[in-house]
């Protein structure tokens, strides 16, 4: 496969010699790319593997709040929210609170202890009660049965009810000076009626939009989106981004297909990089979309969860890229932190009872600027905890149980 050059007196290969030799180094350099790539990915998993899943640590601060004045006490405590100066707002349902519980409400009085709290408050940082107010007033329909209340960014207070005839959004300032009502208490027309809501969670605010996302909620099923100052209409959305509808739809059951409609859309909370985070609370799932309702991605948690399902509630984390999202589960009485990229269940706290770091109805979640995280408890558990946060570290467990002090 050579010749030879007489008028050079050079050796010279032939041409399908050099194409052999040129094919025989490309495939050397192929096999040492390739075992390079593999031992290259092989250490990766290695010290994938080797190195604990990195989370948020929490533990209960079981001196907040301070108590309350007056021997007031709460019913279910079924709203919170967190404003821009760290104040944590909370709001109850006073007809909660059993008769053994407000003697000193009786007329006459049966006793001292003890009074039912006004059903907004507002605690500072410290634990402080600073203000109260709320109930029935002129000019607006207080709900039926409060649930949720939400700061916005301007320091207004909105407010929703899940009671039968709850079909209205209410506005205050932090005063409680009403602001505007939207819809009419007790009308109602269904799951695309653009005037009127039914049972209503959850009030999330967007101001890098001027939006409010209501997440509409126990009576319809869907995400409706309205202008943050004047409570326009502007779009809304069902499960998997399609048109809502209110037909009759089978309970819940672990093994079925997802369900093609939301079953009590519970929160519809929107992150920095612009995804909206549904918790489709019965149906023990998270929906996410683009804030046009383009759906994008679904995850489920605790599936095997029925009656009230696993996502209660749900907030982000603090840090920039808001890595973490944190979500309630009222029926397991936890906490779950997940990654919020991969929507992957990192760890969980807490456990069911009475004592600091238990919970009994763990309903609704929010953190302030230091990243604590602060969580509200309905039925009988009827209050407000804080945990602190305490940087991030590696998961040592999935199951936490109750993040006590660690002095």
């Amino acid at each position: 496969a050579t010749g030879h050059d007489n008028q050079c007196d050079k050796f010279i290969p032939s041409e399908a010699a050099m194409k052999f030799r040129t094919l025989y180094a490309s495939l050397i350099l192929v096999a040492f790319v390739g075992a390079w790539f593999l031992l290259h990915e092989a250490r990766v998993a290695a010290q994938s593997r080797g190195a604990a899943a990195q989370a948020p640590i929490f533990e209960v601060d079981p001196y907040w709040p301070k108590p309350l004045p007056n021997h007031w006490v709460l019913g279910s405590t079924i709203g919170l929210s967190v404003d821009a100066q760290d104040h944590v707002w909370i709001i109850h349902r006073p007809a909660t609170v059993e008769d053994n519980f407000k003697a000193a409400d009786f007329n006459p009085p049966i006793g001292v202890c003890c009074k039912v709290a006004p059903p907004v408050l507002e605690f500072d940082a410290a634990g402080n009660l600073v203000s109260s107010w709320g109930g029935p007033g002129t000019g607006y329909e207080w709900p039926e049965s409060n649930h949720g209340i939400t700061v916005d960014s301007k320091g207004n207070v909105w407010i929703g009810g899940n009671g039968n005839t709850d079909t209205q959004i209410l506005k205050f300032d932090k005063k409680g000076k009403f602001i505007f009502q939207i819809g009419k208490q007790g009308t109602h027309n269904g799951s695309n009626d653009l005037l009127n809501f039914w049972r209503p969670a959850k009030i999330f605010e967007h101001p890098a939009a001027n939006e409010v996302y209501i997440a509409d909620g126990y009576g319809n099923r869907r995400v409706m989106v309205l202008d943050r100052d004047t409570g326009k209409y502007k779009r809304h959305w069902g499960a998997y981004g399609s048109k809502p509808d209110d037909t009759a739809v089978p309970a819940y059951t672990p093994a079925a297909p997802p369900s093609k409609h939301f079953n009590t859309v519970h929160c519809a909370n929107v992150s920095k990089d612009g995804l909206v985070y549904v918790c489709d609370r019965v149906n023990d799932r998270v929906q996410v979309f683009r804030t046009d309702g383009t759906f994008v991605k679904e995850a489920f948690f605790d599936k095997n969860t029925l009656r009230s399902g696993s996502v209660w509630d749900m907030t982000f984390s603090r840090d920039p890229q808001q890595s973490y999202i944190y979500i309630a589960n009222g029926v397991d009485e936890k906490i779950s932190i997940v990654r919020r990229d991969t929507l992957e269940v990192l760890t969980s706290f807490g456990d069911g009872g009475r004592q600091p770091g238990q919970f009994f109805g763990v309903h609704n979640l929010d953190t302030d600027s230091r990243g604590n995280l602060y969580a509200t408890e309905t039925y009988t558990g009827a209050r407000v905890q804080r945990f602190l946060y305490k940087g991030v570290g590696p998961v040592t467990k999935a199951v936490q149980g109750v993040p006590w002090p660690s002095k």
